[in-house]
């Protein structure tokens, strides 16, 4: 009787360590993510600038951002004692590493040459629709359905874009296009990593990501191969596969230390870095169409991770309770 009036008492002794270490590992993951976003915009921004005031090719450009990032995973992460180097080039889909490469690269060459006639702030605003999208057709491609609520978001995030956007009420650059082409195939390549999740290793994704733009891209880049002009493009241009490469490394390692729906919708201050950077280098301010198309797409994409959230939740209470 003894051990029965005893276990009640252990089963209700709190513990605050385990909360408050929760607590502490969300927060260092939400300020891992703005950290991401900050360097994500910062690698836009400065291949904007490569090839807008210093005449690079976006092929130049594209390249070294690959190269860069290859070498310095293949070099930091078998230091590092993290993963070997040849453990970095195994996979258990090589074809579907390669196709989510070859993805890679074109959402990057799109979003560059968008970059060219576009403020980052227009880019960026619809480069957020892919999460929706990705929502939209995980149903016919991975067989994850969504419900009618979902897709309403969905559309409402479209609205967003059109707001932004507003075609036919204004001159729209054609590089409009461009952007759309770098948001639809980059929610090809977010569909594509997460049936990845199930064979690879994070890094080995992650390092298969620059495989194509490294070897693929050489070529084109050293055709099209401007000299930078200055130390500071030097410097930039060097700079693409560090911001690159450090960038996907705290968006990988957020994800370790709290759930997806707790750190994704800080992905979306991007758009606060992006008009930063848009005006601190280039001048630019977003009108005031863009920010409400902005506004309505960031409140979808918060929408439909808090739904996600609530469907684990049930989920979760229907398994407890059976």
């Amino acid at each position: 009787m003894r051990g029965a009036q005893k276990q009640p008492t252990d089963m209700n002794r709190p513990h605050p360590a385990p909360s408050t270490e929760t607590a502490r590992h969300r927060l260092q993951a939400i300020g891992l993510m703005l950290m991401a976003v900050a360097l994500f915009s910062g690698l836009d921004t400065a291949a904007k600038y490569l090839v807008t005031r210093e005449g690079l090719s976006v092929a130049q450009v594209v390249w070294v951002r690959f190269v860069g990032q290859f070498v310095l995973l293949l070099m930091l992460v078998p230091a590092f004692g993290i993963m070997s180097a040849k453990a970095l080039f195994t996979s258990n889909r090589l074809g579907l590493q390669l196709v989510r490469s070859v993805l890679m690269v074109g959402t990057t060459a799109f979003n560059f040459l968008a970059l060219q006639h576009l403020r980052l702030d227009q880019t960026i605003t619809i480069v957020f629709l892919a999460p929706l999208v990705v929502a939209l057709l995980a149903g016919p491609l991975l067989g994850e359905w969504v419900g009618w609520r979902r897709i309403v978001a969905v559309m409402v995030g479209f609205c967003g874009v059109l707001i932004a956007v507003r075609p036919g009420l204004g001159a729209v650059h054609p590089a409009v296009l461009y952007a759309f082409a770098a948001m639809i195939v980059y929610a090809l390549f977010m569909l594509l990593t997460r049936y990845m999740a199930h064979f690879d290793p994070p890094l080995v994704t992650l390092f298969f990501s620059m495989f194509v733009g490294t070897f693929c891209g050489a070529p084109l880049a050293l055709l099209d191969w401007h000299t930078p002009p200055d130390a500071l493009s030097w410097v930039l241009l060097c700079s693409l596969g560090i911001l690159g490469g450090t960038g996907h490394w705290l968006f990988l390692h957020a994800y370790r230390l709290a759930p997806a729906s707790t750190i994704a919708p800080f992905l979306y201050m991007q758009i606060l870095t992006m008009v930063a950077f848009g005006f601190a280098v280039f001048g630019d301010l977003p009108d005031v169409w863009t920010l409400a198309g902005a506004a309505i797409i960031v409140a979808s994409g918060v929408y439909l991770v808090q739904r996600e959230r609530s469907l684990a939740r049930e989920v979760a209470d229907a398994t407890a309770l059976s």
